[in-house]
């Protein structure tokens, strides 16, 4: 069904933002790495637990010796794949080196699966976001043909080739963040329907077929100007082949259970009800996701008074304890269990999503308990 040894595949999105990047030199300073939002992160509110601190310390993942530890931690614990955020701008690439100098380098990278997202969202200057909550915007996400093009060519020769890409019935996967986004830059559905076209035909000369997946969340927040407002239709226009969800948040309002602490377990049942609802509103396979967390307040001016003014101004997830994890996990497999289920992949929010407190990597106050709970639910 998937390429791996066992009956479900497990990814989970790795954020690649733990690097020195020369875009980032530029605005931030140079060596900067959002590291230095982790370490500068402090208590909001009465138990807030912050700052969190990596047991592994503040490493570089562009170096390959450190992610080859990640790969066997990841691998160790029923992990398959990680589906790199992958960054392509009209002007090129950015943070690719966690990808390209780290995984790609590593000696054990044959022990896990890659795949990309296209990670194609406006990229603000929230690192930190001031109080007023109006961030620079310093690369727009919208790019030409041209760029498509460029990107994609970049992803058919250098990555789709290698033996440890993640393919689905031996189709490599690739995933767009914002369907919307890429609509609205390219000119349209029409011009949109012919550059997937053109990718897929430009992959079929290298003997490669895609699996093109859509995250659901950037299909039902179109803008204006993307004249569709059923998701679905979005889907079969441009010859999508799955949708899935990239974190809980995008399908729960955390501020409707309260503010600065909302809900795990709401948010939780929410997004279990949203995996039946995709499976029907959608005429292609529905990969569910389950997050491990949510907390975005390290990436807010910690010196400036913490009030809910929308993302990453936005509440906790309070309550995800290890084991409302595995309670998670455990679901989500029962549900992929079922009849109407083609594709048994789970999706987890994330990694090393750190400043954004959804990450498998071991702190120094739960260490292992994230993962094991993975291994628990999905290890052979």
């Amino acid at each position: 069904m998937s390429g791996m040894s066992r009956d479900f595949t497990v990814a989970a999105y790795y954020f690649p933002q733990y690097h020195p990047d020369p875009r980032n030199d530029k605005w931030h300073g140079k060596g900067w790495t959002e590291w230095d939002l982790v370490k500068a992160a402090r208590p909001r509110f009465p138990g807030h637990r912050q700052p969190i601190v990596p047991a592994w310390g503040y490493f570089d993942e562009a170096n390959p010796e450190w992610t080859a530890r990640e790969i066997d931690y990841a691998a160790d614990h029923a992990l398959d794949c990680f589906i790199y955020d992958w960054y392509w701008y009209e002007d090129g690439p950015f943070l690719e080196h966690g990808l390209e100098s780290g995984f790609l380098k590593a000696k054990n990278n044959t022990r896990m699966k890659f795949a990309l997202m296209w990670a194609n969202h406006d990229w603000l200057n929230i690192h930190p976001s001031k109080f007023t909550n109006k961030p620079e915007l310093m690369a727009p996400g919208r790019v030409s043909a041209v760029a498509f093009e460029r990107l994609t060519d970049h992803a058919i020769n250098e990555y789709f080739p290698r033996s440890n890409y993640w393919r689905i019935d031996n189709a490599v996967y690739f995933s767009i963040y914002e369907m919307g986004t890429f609509i609205a830059g390219i000119g349209g559905v029409d011009a949109a329907r012919k550059a997937i076209d053109g990718f897929r035909a430009r992959a079929a000369k290298k003997g490669f077929d895609i699996h093109l997946n859509g995250i659901t969340w950037g299909v039902q927040v179109l803008p204006s100007e993307v004249k569709l407002s059923n998701p679905a239709q979005v889907i079969e226009l441009l010859d999508i082949t799955s949708v899935g969800s990239y974190c809980w948040v995008h399908h729960f309002d955390a501020h409707s259970v309260g503010f600065p602490k909302s809900s795990y377990q709401k948010a939780f049942e929410r997004n279990a009800q949203v995996w039946g609802e995709n499976l029907k509103l959608f005429p292609v396979p529905y990969h569910p996701n389950v997050s491990m967390g949510w907390d975005s307040s390290p990436r807010t001016i910690q010196s400036d008074t913490f009030e809910n003014r929308g993302y990453p101004w936005m509440a906790m997830l309070d309550g995800n304890t290890p084991e409302a994890f595995k309670t998670a996990l455990q679901k989500a497999k029962s549900f992929l269990e079922g009849p109407d289920v083609k594709q048994r992949i789970l999706t987890i929010n994330a990694w090393n999503e750190w400043t954004e407190g959804s990450y498998l990597l071991p702190d120094t106050v739960t260490g292992d308990a994230y993962v094991n709970a993975i291994r628990d639910v999905f290890g052979k």
